[in-house]
């Protein structure tokens, strides 16, 4: 038997394994649903933390800011002071979020035992104590008069108007309370700081797990469209920028015979219905179980009808196109193609992109190859748009389609003379400079954030972490099977691996489609 056969037992075997355990133990449980958090009305926005889950969300959030209240049950001073602290909360806090992924707004009980140790550390001396700062820098905690620490005492905080009016004064916004989705927002602009993109690694998590809701939704999969799911799903496994989408993408892969087997279409049914398939998938979230999260960051529109999912697809693509190497070109290129020609469900956009695939007439041999083809297929979409969206008036005011990147972004990626006119075909790209920009921009630097936490920086750091922590309202739970995921986790890599070394030695078909 072939390594790869014994991989796929052993990963079947893990993950079965740890789905048994799932019904009494499971890694995530919602707060509020028993224990651990000091009872939290499920209305709330506030999102309840303690000392065994602290760290890790604060280090999983996808927010800029964070700030945490202390305060203890029995206090009537921090009992008349949560509707404030709630009313600034709504804006910030979950799915529903006016103002989505900026600051995260938590509470600390520290009347429960188990955050003694931890309000200790924030040298906690009365209630209720807020204090502001980067997420990742409240694990060293709080002392009075320390020097060089970015964690802060918010000292104006006692109505909602007050906490939010000091809110706006730290990050220069003009937030009011009485805000509504896609009101008053403060959307800064994607094309002049290449950091930005860094944001787009949770759209491309939200994208993903979206992309797959759709297909069991629409029950999409039949027996013409499996084999092109599978495709998509390995080339996941082997390159999605984020670990978590990749290790829940393998899950799905090693159980696809079990959910959706060959024999389910039979010769006298053509399609067979799907309507339990997302049941069965319940326990194969494709990005694991706190996402989808209901918001975008970095695809966030200015209005609501705008960016958001097709945004996010497109980074996935280009970021998967900067990660393949050579010999994986044309798997990549057949996969996208045939994953965009059946699944995904904007008719126009789908025949649109279709054309563009059937237009290539020799197979890839270089990832650069294709990774350009895609920059212009991305263009040539946004040069059709630029017109509709214009006569149509339906384009986002704040983020109107441009050809792409700008100047702002990579002035060497133009000739010296600039474009000639409007449209892609007509301006003088630099080709070389281009790819050199897409390779950065969607490779390091869409990850930068991950690999800032340590969520992404090797195969041997915090293997377990995404799955373990949340950044809106879960608990961890320490459980037995954690260890059963991390070895699942490098089977996953192994196996990655295997796949990856297959594509690159296969030669190419001397016809192709």
């Amino acid at each position: 038997m072939s390594h790869v056969y014994w991989i796929l037992i052993l990963n079947l075997w893990i993950l079965k394994a740890t789905s048994l355990q799932s019904g009494s133990r499971t890694v995530l449980r919602e707060i509020g649903s028993g224990g651990g958090g000091g009872g939290s009305d499920p209305k709330d926005y506030g999102v309840e933390l303690n000392a065994t889950n602290f760290d890790g969300v604060l280090k999983d959030t996808p927010a800029t800011y964070a700030i945490v209240e202390f305060f203890a049950h029995w206090c009537p001073a921090c009992r008349n002071y949560k509707p404030h602290y709630e009313k600034v909360a709504r804006l910030f806090n979950g799915p529903d979020a006016v103002h989505p992924g900026i600051i995260l707004m938590t509470r600390v009980d520290c009347a429960l035992k188990i955050n003694t140790g931890l309000c200790d550390k924030f040298s906690v001396s009365h209630y209720p104590m807020l204090f502001w700062g980067p997420p990742t820098k409240f694990s060293t905690g709080w002392k009075p008069n320390q020097e060089k620490s970015e964690i802060r005492e918010i000292d104006n905080w006692r109505t909602a108007e007050l906490l939010l009016n000091w809110i706006n004064k730290q990050i220069g916004s003009s937030y009011g309370l009485d805000d509504e989705k896609f009101e008053n927002e403060q959307l800064p602009s994607n094309i002049s700081d290449p950091g930005q993109i860094a944001q787009a690694i949770y759209d491309v998590e939200e994208a993903t797990a979206t992309a797959f809701d759709i297909i069991l939704e629409q029950k999409m999969i039949k027996s013409k469209t499996r084999a092109s799911l599978i495709k998509f799903l390995q080339l996941l496994v082997a390159h999605h920028p984020s670990r978590r989408c990749r290790k829940g993408s393998a899950e799905v892969l090693v159980n696809f015979d079990e959910f959706c087997p060959l024999d389910m279409w039979s010769s006298d049914k053509h399609d067979v219905p799907t309507s339990n398939l997302k049941e069965v998938l319940h326990d194969f979230q494709v990005c694991g179980k706190e996402v989808p999260r209901g918001y975008w960051m970095f695809c966030r529109g200015s209005r609501n009808e705008t960016r958001g999912f097709s945004c996010g697809l497109w980074v996935l693509m280009h970021s998967l196109s900067v990660r393949i190497e050579d010999g994986e070109s044309q798997f990549a290129f057949t996969s996208i193609c045939d994953f965009i020609h059946n699944f995904f469900i904007c008719e126009e956009c789908r025949q649109h992109f279709y054309e563009m695939c059937s237009r290539v007439t020799s197979p890839f041999k270089k990832s650069r190859d294709f990774a350009l083809w895609l920059w212009s297929a991305h263009n040539e979409v946004n040069e059709r748009l630029m017109k509709e969206e214009a006569s149509l008036k339906t384009g986002d005011p704040k983020f109107p389609k441009i050809n792409w990147p700008p100047k702002q972004l990579c002035p060497s990626c133009y000739h010296l003379q600039g474009p000639k006119d409007k449209g892609t075909n007509q301006i003088d790209w630099d080709q070389n400079e281009v790819f050199k920009f897409l390779t950065s921009y969607y490779g390091n630097t869409l990850i930068s954030l991950y690999k800032g936490k340590g969520v992404l920086a090797g195969g041997r750091t915090n293997a377990t972490l995404d799955d373990l922590v949340t950044s809106t309202n879960a608990v961890v739970v320490p459980i037995g099977a954690a260890f059963a995921i991390a070895i699942a986790s490098c089977m996953f890599g192994a196996l990655a691996c295997y796949w990856r070394s297959r594509q690159k030695s296969r030669k190419p078909r001397r016809s192709w489609n």
